[in-house]
């Protein structure tokens, strides 16, 4: 089981849970259960969500594999300018 940590913006959208704890072996397992659990995620996963594991950002990477302990964040995605 990994627990995740919501950004702000997210916590209304996943009936105010700042932290999830999810059974899943990937980045993209994890975002797929998020979306089913809580449908109301699914656009800003989709657009607008950075996942950071452990300290690294993936941006687009969603096969990275999560450890049972790994430090998970949903942040909001960044872009420079």
């Amino acid at each position: 089981m990994v627990e995740v940590t919501l950004w702000g913006g997210l916590v209304p959208l996943a009936e105010n849970q700042k932290t999830i704890t999810v059974e899943a072996g990937t980045v993209r397992e994890l975002l797929r259960k998020l979306q089913e659990r809580y449908p109301g995620l699914k656009s800003a996963i989709e657009n607008d969500v950075a996942v950071v594991v452990d300290g690294v950002v993936y941006r687009d990477d969603r096969s990275k594999e999560l450890a049972a302990d790994a430090e998970v964040f949903l942040m909001r995605r960044l872009a420079g300018g």
